[in-house]
């Protein structure tokens, strides 16, 4: 009774984390499926979209216009590393940890060379905080990330359905025949990467809000989140969504299942130094079911044969 009583106090808490992570989680779903590009960049772009956040709101901007001037900070972090990549024939991984690295310094230099910064609740306004996380008020978050997850994955739907939204899809379905077709392959891979980090560091306004501080390590094993959430959702909701907008859609809910199941391992009494033990080991169970499903599949096959 103890043990669901503490789980059910901290599921809205893990309700509200993965709908943030499910924004920059379906920023890596952008790169990872759309692109077919591995971006590391990710780790250092949600930092960033923190850092700014936070050093905003300190000054006296308003919280929303804050997380817009994150999401054109991620613009930029991905614009380095497009630039990186295309055009001086850096490898997109590398090119990725080339900008994560040097983020980390620009984001210390955002932060006023401190690795955090605060901003409460008490003293800022902020568009959302995990103090109100369990109550049945209009400042609880829950109901403001879930809307703004759906305006992300309708904008995304629409984006995606322009002109230059299938050109994207097409360079990652497939370059070779995308540039046989006159697309600037270049500028779409660029174009894809910034749109990514821009959400990635969306994202990072968001946690820094919901937290009350914004850490230069705040982005640590980010991308393992965001590819953990990828999976879990096609391997969940693959069958079922299938549609564009549903999958993106899927994407956040993959993230809001991870930090439940991370939930309940950290309520079994596991400890808390063990966390990110814990997230590797529940990334690679969820992306080995894939693996073993096609195993079987291809098991039973042979023996309907023979």
């Amino acid at each position: 009774m103890a043990f669901l009583t503490s789980l059910m106090n901290a599921l809205p808490g893990a309700a509200a984390q993965g709908l943030i992570w499910g924004i920059m989680a379906i920023g890596v779903y952008i790169t990872f499926r759309v692109l077919d590009v591995a971006d590391l960049t990710v780790d250092g772009s949600i930092a960033t979209g923190g850092a700014v956040a936070v050093m905003l709101i300190r000054g006296g901007l308003n919280c929303w216009l804050a997380l817009l001037c994150a999401f054109l900070a991620g613009l930029l972090a991905g614009f380095i590393t497009g630039l990186f990549h295309t055009k001086c024939g850096i490898p997109a991984i590398l090119a990725g940890i080339l900008t994560q690295l040097a983020l980390y310094s620009v984001n210390l230099r955002i932060m006023g060379s401190k690795a955090n910064q605060a901003v409460g609740v008490d003293k800022y306004h902020l568009a959302v905080s995990q103090r109100y996380v369990r109550e049945l008020t209009l400042s609880n978050p829950l109901p403001v990330l879930l809307l703004m997850v759906v305006i992300v994955v309708i904008a995304l739907y629409w984006f995606f359905g322009t002109e230059r939204g299938c050109s994207i899809r097409a360079t990652g379905a497939n370059a070779n025949m995308a540039r046989a077709q006159g697309i600037n392959t270049n500028a779409n891979v660029v174009l894809g990467l910034m749109l990514s980090n821009g959400l990635v560091a969306l994202s990072g306004g968001l946690l820094a809000q919901f937290q009350g501080a914004a850490d230069v390590g705040m982005g640590r094993g980010a991308i393992v989140i965001g590819l953990a959430a990828v999976i879990i959702s096609e391997v969940t909701f693959g069958k079922i969504f299938r549609n564009f907008g549903l999958k993106m859609f899927a994407v956040a809910l993959g993230a809001v299942i991870y930090y439940f199941v991370l939930q309940i391992v950290l309520q079994l009494g596991l400890n808390t130094n063990d966390l990110k033990l814990i997230s590797a080991l529940i990334v690679a169970i969820f992306l080995s079911v894939p693996y073993w499903k096609d195993k079987l599949s291809h098991k039973k096959g042979g023996m309907r044969h023979a």
